[in-house]
């Protein structure tokens, strides 16, 4: 479990994939991307920006055009894959196996043990919201529960590094957030996370770093507080008994949002301090003083325009 700190798990370097020939399409072009160890790190992008081809590349699932992969330190094979666990966008099990014969199988495939794959099944079954389904036929299970089934065969080994793509996928409100809970999890215990998702939330909620590809390249990426700060701005949230706030400051307020006596608002950095000194004279109580920052959803969205924009 785990690696050396500010190491990186995940390196891709210059991935390209062409279909058809040097004239064909270029599902993904140049992408460079690094996760550190112990980390979760969000791919983020629109259908068809290359998320699952780049991530089949990483894992040798599909032959690269152009890169260099490399996992733990060691280039991609099958070695070091080994220390992989892996959810694919659509996992398929035979419908006639049950959960707990599935895990069976792919420990085997992983060189475990028979007495270690009953024990790992029953908990990682327990993990995921099975418990006392193990010896149901997967048939009678909902798309739901075959998803938590796909996601305890990728940690059936006790990977080092997991790829899990689109995890929340068929899952309810209460299973995405078992799966989230699940990453935290994981990277608590030193294990590295590349997720791939559309689910902005959980991506939010989850991520340490993410990503971003757009047309096959790569858009954005960094730190996710980094992306999401809106810089020049300050988010305060203040709880009074006026129901207006002070004049001296309504003209520099943005984004406001009122409920009860609690008012969110955001002022320019550099009204902070005299905004927070108005407050306080009036007999507001200041709450919170942070960074503004947008949803991922939002900058999401306004990403994709500009480069729409740019395009046309």
């Amino acid at each position: 479990m785990g690696s050396h700190t500010g190491a990186l798990a995940v390196e891709i370097r210059g991935a390209a994939k062409r279909y058809g020939g040097s004239g064909g399409f270029v599902a993904v072009d140049h992408v460079d991307l690094a996760v550190r160890a112990g980390r979760v790190h969000g791919l983020l992008g629109p259908n068809g920006a290359g998320k699952t081809t780049t991530l089949k590349m990483l894992l040798g699932l599909v032959r690269p055009t152009e890169g260099t992969f490399s996992i733990l330190g060691e280039p991609t094979g099958p070695s070091v894959r080994a220390r992989v666990g892996f959810l694919p966008e659509q996992p398929y099990f035979p419908p006639l196996l049950t959960a707990e014969e599935v895990l069976r199988l792919h420990g085997r495939l992983a060189g475990i043990d028979s007495a270690q794959i009953a024990s790992r099944g029953r908990d990682l079954l327990a993990r995921v919201g099975l418990e006392g389904r193990g010896t149901t036929r997967l048939s009678k299970y909902s798309r739901g529960m075959l998803q938590r089934v796909g996601i305890a065969q990728a940690l059936i080994a006790e990977p080092e590094v997991v790829v899990l793509d689109e995890p929340a996928s068929g899952l309810d409100p209460v299973g995405q957030r078992d799966i989230r809970n699940l990453m935290l999890e994981l990277r608590d215990g030193g294990v590295t996370v590349l997720l791939s998702s559309h689910q902005l939330s959980e991506v939010e909620a989850v991520c340490d770093e993410v990503t971003i590809l757009n047309q096959g390249r790569v858009s954005a990426k960094g730190a996710i507080d980094d992306l999401l700060n809106v810089a020049g701005r300050t988010s305060i949230r203040a709880r009074g008994a006026s129901t207006t706030l002070p004049a001296e400051i309504q003209a520099l307020m943005e984004d406001v949002a009122v409920s009860g006596s609690v008012w969110v608002f955001s002022v320019p950095d550099t009204a902070v301090r005299a905004v927070v000194d108005i407050l306080d004279d009036n007999g507001w109580t200041i709450e919170s003083v942070v960074p503004k920052r947008q949803s991922l959803e939002e900058y999401f969205s306004h990403m994709l325009e500009t480069t729409e924009g740019e395009v046309a």
